[in-house]
C-alpha cells in the first residue's frame, strides 16, 4: 500500500510539474499598449478630425490603427497633430482599444501647440500627448474614436 500510495503521489507531482512548465498567459494577464499617431482637422462649432496610427503591445500584438474625433461646443480652428504618442491602461488584449473614447476639455493655440488629454471608453483609458501646429480656440464635448484601419 506504501508503495502505491508513493507512486500516485510521484504521479501527481510530475503532473503538476507539466502543467507549471507551460509558458501559456495566464487568466487574466494584462499588457501594456502605447500608441503613435499624427491627425489633422477643423472645428466651426462642430470639431471634424482624422488621422492614423500604429498601437504596439508588450505581448506583441500590433495593429494600424484610424482615428477620429467629432465633437461639438464652442470651438473654432484648424490644426493637426504630429508624432502624437498615447498611452493605454493596462489591457486583456488589443482588441480592447478599439471604440470611442469620450473627452471634454477646453484649447487654445496659435502657431505651435501641445495637447495632453485623458479620457475613457468603460474600464479602459487613454492618455494622449502631442505637439500640434495651426490655430485653435474653444470648449467642447468630443469622441475619441479608434477603429481597425483596412
Amino acid at each position: 500500500m506504501t508503495m502505491r500510495i508513493a507512486g500516485i503521489a510521484a504521479l501527481a507531482f510530475a503532473l503538476a510539474g507539466a502543467f507549471a512548465a507551460q509558458p501559456a498567459r495566464a487568466a487574466g494577464a494584462e499588457t501594456k499598449c502605447h500608441m503613435t499617431f499624427d491627425t489633422s482637422g477643423w472645428a466651426v462649432i462642430y470639431k471634424h478630425i482624422n488621422g492614423s496610427g500604429r498601437v504596439t503591445c508588450d505581448n506583441g500584438e500590433t495593429a494600424k490603427v484610424k482615428i477620429h474625433v467629432r465633437g461639438a461646443g464652442l470651438t473654432a480652428g484648424k490644426y493637426s497633430i504630429e508624432n502624437g504618442k498615447g498611452e493605454f491602461t493596462k489591457l486583456n488584449s488589443i482588441s480592447e482599444i478599439y471604440g470611442t473614447y469620450v473627452t471634454a476639455g477646453a484649447n487654445a493655440g496659435v502657431v505651435k501647440s501641445a495637447e495632453g488629454l485623458v479620457m475613457t471608453k468603460g474600464q479602459v483609458s487613454l492618455a494622449v500627448s502631442g505637439t500640434g501646429r495651426g490655430f485653435n480656440l474653444g470648449v467642447d464635448v468630443s469622441g475619441f474614436e479608434i477603429v481597425r484601419a483596412k
